[in-house]
């Protein structure tokens, strides 16, 4: 059963300036070239909290003080957002719209079966930022769920709230716009914890977030408000659910050439050459329904293809990338192009090129208890961290 809560959440209130200026990406999508711009742009922006290189207690103060000078105000009551975000899907000209609900949810254990995970973890990111939260008492960036909801009842709820004026408007820098309402009519609200009930709620981005808060909960038994984590939550059914490929490239294995990748690729594939990049893409979005279809640069165009059974990218590492590259020489590349241009580097050996994998797939996978190799999916775009704030009380 999904327990769902409003809550008072802190936003940052016209003293901070432009919304654009204080926001940032999720906190492990920000590189130090964008570090550095966001520090940059205003004094309030977000960076100087959930990157602050280590200093915790200085994030914690930062916080504090935002909050003593009006910077960032509290919601006068409980309340869901609706959260919104248009934007033009990557490699193509469709502009979409993907609905969300903010809320606070109840932290459980996997094992209770209402969240459900498609990715493992990694132990140092989880150290980072529980050491955040341990000096904040804080929730900074939306972790990213999924419910089935073919009716599509509460997005007509959330549609009816995106007619009036909306709390906060934005566009980032990946030219996506973000627009969050307020709901805080108490009979929406429990319509809505009645319609999310009965789900279960797949983790699409915020694995780490997530068993961070696991952690801290454990840690803080009686600490009001450790049992909840502030997400968003989106419904797989909406047609404004993108996801996109993450491309595997590898590098810095001199030892490798084409002659050998190719062998072991015939050992599991139905290897072709292609005349062109053009060909290749061609070729992926054509892949029939229950066949194995990936894409490779050795440099030359390739196409290798086998019976279905099991995801692209599962069976991508377990005949090759497994076999030919360590972790450590996987470069995981958005965008098509982006990745095929890779090749022109003399420390790449490969590029293998993916489709996206369906989100049915996705949670199938995670439903029946499976998880997916690290960056399968690549959810676009981001929840932009400091649309809402969840301060435990």
């Amino acid at each position: 059963m999904a327990k769902i809560f409003p809550f008072r959440a802190y936003r940052y209130s016209s003293r901070a300036g432009d919304p654009a200026h204080v926001v940032t990406q999720p906190y492990d999508k920000i590189s130090l070239e964008m570090q550095e711009r966001y520090l940059s742009l205003s004094p309030y922006n977000l960076a100087r909290v959930i990157r602050a290189g280590g200093d915790y207690t200085r994030a914690a103060q930062y916080l504090d003080d935002w909050i003593a000078s009006g910077i960032l105000v509290q919601e006068p009551q409980p309340a869901l957002f609706a959260y919104f975000q248009k934007f033009q899907v990557p490699d193509t000209n469709c502009i979409a719209i993907r609905k969300g609900l903010v809320a606070l949810g109840a932290v459980e254990d996997y094992s209770a079966g209402t969240v459900y995970r498609h990715e493992l973890t990694h132990s140092g990111p989880k150290r980072d930022r529980l050491e955040l939260l341990r000096h904040t008492h804080a929730h900074f960036g939306q972790l990213f769920l999924l419910y089935d909801d073919p009716q599509l009842a509460v997005d007509a709820l959330l549609d009816r709230a995106a007619q009036t004026e909306p709390a906060t408007r934005v566009t980032d820098e990946y030219g996506a716009e973000h627009t969050l309402w307020p709901l805080r009519d108490p009979q929406t609200i429990a319509t809505i914890q009645n319609l999310m009930a009965p789900q279960r709620l797949l983790i699409a981005d915020g694995h780490h977030r997530y068993e961070t808060a696991l952690a801290f909960r454990c840690e803080n038994p009686g600490l009001p408000g450790a049992d909840k984590v502030m997400m968003t939550l989106v419904n797989m059914r909406s047609p404004g659910l993108v996801i996109l490929p993450t491309h595997r490239v590898v590098c810095g294995r001199p030892d490798l050439d084409s002659a050998g990748i190719l062998e072991k690729a015939r050992q599991f594939f139905t290897v072709e050459a292609l005349p062109s990049l053009e060909a290749l893409q061609a070729r992926l979005r054509a892949a029939p329904p229950g066949r194995v279809v990936i894409g490779a640069l050795l440099p030359r165009p390739y196409i290798f293809e086998t019976a279905g059974g099991q995801l692209d990218v599962v069976v991508l590492h377990k005949t090759l990338l497994q076999r030919v590259a360590g972790e450590s020489n996987i470069r995981y590349v958005r965008g098509f192009h982006e990745a095929a241009r890779q090749i022109e580097s003399p420390e790449v050996q490969a590029v293998f090129l993916l489709n996206a994998v369906p989100v049915d797939q996705v949670a199938q996978a995670a439903f029946s208890g499976g998880v997916m190799p690290q960056k399968s999916t690549d959810f676009y775009p981001k929840l932009l961290s400091g649309m809402a704030i969840y301060k435990l009380e």
